[in-house]
């Protein structure tokens, strides 16, 4: 993870630390956080997108996420984000949010499973959720932007 942090934040600390969202809880202790960050400072990404176990399903990360998208310009979009097929519950978030789930073979420097994902989100999202999201091709731009990048920003 520092190794991850450096690559990516290294010499951009303040802005990292200035643009991250925390929720605390009463003892002022960090339950939740989220940062938009313009990845090879070309597209814009949503990072550290995280609500602790004991405080999910109170509608947490839905504000935060809401807070985030409303900070990206017009001119900046799509977002992208990486998740797993276990975080089901934040992509059928992402779904509300309009996010789609990148059908290409490859994504820069990364595979991308999702053929052998769906069935897993599927066994665990709710039906209805499930059959409500998304797919689409990545744009042509940003896939290839993003095979000049031999580091993973997101």
């Amino acid at each position: 993870m520092m190794e991850f942090f450096k690559t990516v934040y290294g010499g951009n600390e303040k802005l990292f630390f200035t643009n991250t969202l925390f929720v605390c809880d009463e003892q002022d202790r960090p339950v939740a956080t989220c940062l938009l960050w313009k990845a090879y400072n070309k597209f814009q990404t949503i990072h550290w997108f995280k609500v602790q176990k004991s405080h999910e399903g109170k509608g947490i990360g839905r504000a935060l996420l809401s807070i985030i998208m409303k900070e990206v310009p017009n001119n900046e979009y799509p977002v992208y984000l990486h998740t797993q097929p276990g975080s089901y519950r934040a992509i059928k978030l992402y779904s509300d949010f309009g996010f789609h789930l990148l059908t290409d073979k490859t994504i820069g420097t990364r595979q991308n499973d999702l053929v052998e994902c769906l069935p897993i989100l599927e066994k665990w999202m709710p039906s209805a959720d499930y059959n409500n999201l998304k797919t689409t091709e990545a744009p042509l731009n940003f896939k290839e932007s993003l095979k000049s990048f031999i580091t993973l920003e997101f």
